[in-house]
Order: structure tokens, then C-alpha cells, then sequence
């Protein structure tokens, strides 16, 4: 296991975002184009969760991004970011607060 310190750490901004918009990534099987409001602002994320969640599954959701990840091309589109999930063999989940709060609070 590779670990960072603490500092490292805490350079990396979670942030809770609403995912306003899904659709299917043009040019992937895996991947979805997501359209996140994060209170202040709307961002596009590229995410590989399209065999576990569908499109309306994730509309409406709020989930946990790295906020400051640096932007990325996939496949033709940019992603400003990544959410955060876990899994194991079978399932995966993305991340979510269990209480309402505002969007674009970080992590602390």
C-alpha cells in the first residue's frame, strides 16, 4: 500500500455536488457525461459508473467529488473532476451524505 501524508491529503477538496444531468458518454460503454451543480457553479465529470446506476437513478442524486482534480479529456469529453465511489466484486456505490446540506460544503 502506497501512503501520503497528511499534507498531501489535505491538499485534495471533497466537495457535495446534485447531479443535474446524465447521459450515455458518445464514444464509451462504461462511461457517463454528468452535468454537477455545486452550488456556485455547474461542471461536466466523465464517470465509469453506467453498469450500476442509470440515468434516472442518478439525476437528483448528491454525491461526494474531488473538486480540484485536475481536468481530463476522456474519450473526446472533459471532466472536471471525479466522484467518489466504493466496491467490491459485485456492486458498486457512489458516495453520499445521509443528511441534506448545502451543495458545494467540503469535507472536512
Amino acid at each position: 500500500m502506497h501512503t501520503i501524508s497528511f499534507d498531501e491529503f489535505k491538499k485534495i477538496e471533497i466537495a457535495l455536488a446534485e447531479i443535474k444531468e446524465a447521459k450515455e458518454h458518445p464514444n464509451a460503454d462504461r462511461l457517463y457525461v454528468l452535468q454537477v451543480d455545486l452550488g456556485d457553479e455547474t461542471r461536466q465529470l466523465v464517470a465509469g459508473i453506467r453498469h450500476a446506476y442509470t440515468t434516472d437513478e442518478l439525476v437528483g442524486k448528491k454525491v461526494m467529488i474531488v473538486k480540484n482534480l485536475e481536468p481530463a479529456t476522456i474519450r473526446g469529453e472533459e471532466s472536471k473532476g471525479m466522484i467518489l465511489a466504493v466496491s467490491d466484486d459485485d456492486t458498486l456505490s457512489v458516495l453520499s451524505p445521509e443528511r441534506d446540506i448545502k451543495l458545494g460544503s467540503l469535507a472536512k
